[in-house]
Parts: structure tokens; C-alpha cells; sequence
């Protein structure tokens, strides 16, 4: 199955020497920044989440949000199944360039949902967080946690992207 792929007389990509080093730097620096990400996200949904009231009017954010974004999510669906299909009748000197710019395409948008998914996730549980603590422990604190937040959303951003191209 290793040719299934190749065309007659094509040579196979390989990295090596420096391409195969930055590739690999890449991948470390996505996978940090993913950790960081993950760090920040525990710290945010650590803190206090407020009061009785505040924890039932953000519940009520939250359940809106997720119904936003499984409509949203539906309504990309049309979008990426057909560009999906559309990406592999484009011509392309092989079989794997048509399946790799294709399924990367979609692996693309899996990222871009996740980044999106896991970002407006947090957001409704760090925004009760956020004001629990300035309430309690004035601005600075309800800041750390915000920070933590958009933190959170930008180091996974970087890191699948990072990751993606790697």
C-alpha cells in the first residue's frame, strides 16, 4: 500500500535535514502552546463562579450559546462536505495531492470548530468567573481572569494552526 498513492516514476516527499528540523520545531511549539492553552483554561475554570443568581444566568447564557453553535455547526456542514468534494475532482498530478489538500481542508475546519467550540465554551463560564472576581477582589482580579481566558482561545488558535501546518 506504500504506492498506492504514486504515480509511475514519482519519487516520494521526504524531509530531512533542516526541512525535517523546523517541521519538528513546529510541532514542539504547537504542542506547548496546546499546553498552555490547556493551563490557562484549568486556572479560569478554577476561580469562583459567583453567586446562586450569577451561576443560573450564566447557565442560561451557556445553554444558548451551545444551541448557537449546533446551528451554527450544521449550517458549516453544507459549506465543507461539498468544498470537500469539489477539492477532490480539482485536477492534481496525483491521487494523494487530491486526498491530501481535501482532507485538509476538513482537518482545517475541524481546527477552526474546535478553536470555535472550546473558545465560546469557556467564554460563558469565565464571564460569571470574571465578575465574581472583580466583585470580589476588584479589577485586577476579574483581569487575570479574563487574560486567562483570551489566553486560553489564542494559545489553541496558534497551536492548531501550528499544528496543522506541521
Amino acid at each position: 500500500m506504500p504506492g498506492f498513492f504514486r504515480a509511475a516514476g514519482e519519487t516520494s516527499l521526504t524531509l530531512t535535514g533542516t526541512n525535517l528540523t523546523l517541521v519538528i520545531i513546529v510541532a514542539v511549539i504547537a504542542v506547548v502552546a496546546l499546553t498552555m492553552g490547556v493551563v490557562f483554561r484549568q486556572q479560569v475554570l478554577a476561580a469562583d463562579p459567583g453567586t446562586a443568581k450569577m451561576q443560573e444566568i450564566g447557565d442560561a447564557v451557556e445553554e444558548g450559546a451551545h444551541a448557537y453553535l449546533g446551528r451554527q455547526f450544521r449550517t458549516l456542514a453544507f459549506f465543507v462536505v461539498p468544498v470537500f468534494f469539489l477539492l477532490m475532482i480539482l485536477p492534481a498530478d496525483t491521487a494523494g495531492v487530491r486526498f491530501g489538500r481535501s482532507g485538509f481542508f476538513v482537518l482545517g475546519a475541524l481546527f477552526s470548530a474546535a478553536v470555535g467550540y472550546f473558545g465560546m465554551s469557556l467564554a460563558v463560564k469565565a464571564n460569571v468567573r470574571v465578575a465574581a472576581a472583580a466583585n470580589r477582589g476588584g479589577r485586577d482580579e476579574g483581569m487575570r481572569i479574563a487574560f486567562r481566558t483570551g489566553g486560553t482561545v489564542g494559545m489553541m488558535t496558534v497551536g492548531l494552526g501550528l499544528l496543522g501546518a506541521a
